[in-house]
């Protein structure tokens, strides 16, 4: 094989392995649809566009609930409480977190946040971002204790 032909085979192998991987796709779109959005959300416990897909539903072998959330801009949980605990995972978009009586939290895609149980909060989009969470919540000492809803001037500040 003569210099040329060796570069020029070198060059179309180095091509197909690099085209045998997975097509690369933007962050955002690959973060949003980890899980189906899964059903609109109709009770009275948010405010806005909410759906909820259960990815494990609690019961006696493991007491954990959990489920993708998607928030659209400015859509809401009322403030609520958990017995056992919570653990929300920002995947998408950006989100609040705020307890009782502390400063409101922004939420980015990555973080993570700790609801201690029995301290009211509330979570849900910021106001010109969708976002989607994964909530774990422990069930094992009871469901959540829903609250009144947050007042748009609790949202804002």
């Amino acid at each position: 094989m003569n210099r040329i032909t060796l570069l020029a085979f070198v060059g179309i192998i180095g091509i197909a392995l690099l085209s045998c991987g997975e097509p690369k796709q933007p962050a955002s779109n690959n973060a949003a649809n980890v899980f189906d959005k899964g059903d609109k959300i109709t009770n009275n416990n948010f405010k806005g566009d909410v759906w909820l897909k259960n990815l494990v539903v609690a019961d006696s072998s493991n007491p954990n609930a959990v489920g993708s959330v998607t928030f659209s801009p400015g859509a809401r949980t009322n403030w609520h409480s958990h017995p056992a605990g919570q653990i929300i995972l920002a995947i998408d978009g950006v989100g609040y977190y705020q307890e009782k009586g502390s400063p409101k939290k922004i939420i980015k895609k990555g973080e993570a946040i700790k609801c201690p149980p029995n301290i009211a909060h509330w979570h849900g989009a910021s106001a010109d971002s969708p976002f989607v969470q994964v909530a774990i919540t422990g069930r094992e000492k009871g469901e959540t204790v829903w609250l009144e809803p947050v007042s748009d001037d609790e949202y804002n500040h």
